[in-house]
């Protein structure tokens, strides 16, 4: 994904690195760090390696948030937490957040479908309908689909969740909206603005640019930050 650019910093997204960082709390703060100048002091893990699956550590899973209640959930999220600047439900209100999304009005067979011809490795999409208890179209039945991450190395989560939107939307545009209201203490920018960190996602995708050309928005910046992280990095 993109970074943060300025005046679009918030609670989602402080610091210009990508969605989908791929560094430790550790390395992270380091990088937070350089801008600070505090006595930071990062304790090594021992043992870890970049390469490892969640899975592969053989550590309990611990929810960092009640709506991250598994590894798989925390796998698909980078890319799928953008639903949360649009009108579709991202599973929130279901066991399954994040890993279910969907609305009234979409055909559930036609979105898996036309997620399928997507270039994402990896995932299998399965055509469901769920009502979430809460949040989004609380007590409504909605339809859409369920994302089964086959092989976790490898696919890519913000991809994936910028294909959802694309899918969405094109199913009836008149019905698909982008949140307005107050997100993350913010109220002057619409949220997707925030979670892609301008607005060039959201005018691009306005103007009906498919997934491979909103995800090339962010081709230069996500390398330059790719070269950038590697000082960062405290583990091979």
């Amino acid at each position: 994904g993109g970074v943060v650019h300025p005046g679009f910093e918030s609670f989602v997204g402080l610091w210009p690195v990508c969605a989908r960082h791929g560094l430790t709390s550790g390395e992270y703060a380091r990088l937070v760090n350089e801008g600070i100048g505090c006595d930071l002091r990062v304790i090594r893990l021992q043992g870890w390696r970049r390469d490892l699956h969640f899975a592969e550590t053989r550590l309990p899973w611990v929810m960092p948030s009640p709506n991250m209640p598994t590894p798989e959930t925390a796998l698909v999220y980078p890319g799928m937490c953008l639903l949360e600047g649009t009108n579709l439900s991202e599973g929130r209100g279901t066991t399954r957040p994040f890993e279910l999304f969907g609305a009234p009005w979409l055909d559930p067979q036609r979105l898996a479908d036309d997620l399928a011809r997507e270039p994402l490795e990896g995932l299998r999409f399965r055509p469901c309908s769920f009502t979430p208890t809460w949040d989004k179209h609380r007590g409504q039945r909605c339809h859409g689909v369920q994302i089964h991450v086959e092989y976790p190395r490898g696919f890519d989560s913000v991809r994936l969740g910028v294909a959802a939107i694309v899918h969405a939307r094109a199913q009836d545009p008149a019905k698909f909206r982008w949140r307005t209201e107050k997100y993350e203490f913010v109220d002057d920018k619409p949220a997707i603005d925030l979670l892609t960190g301008s607005a060039a996602f959201r005018t691009r995708a306005d103007q009906g640019a498919p997934t491979a050309q909103l995800c090339a928005l962010w081709d230069a910046e996500r390398d330059a930050f790719a070269r950038d992280r590697l000082r960062f990095l405290l583990y091979a």
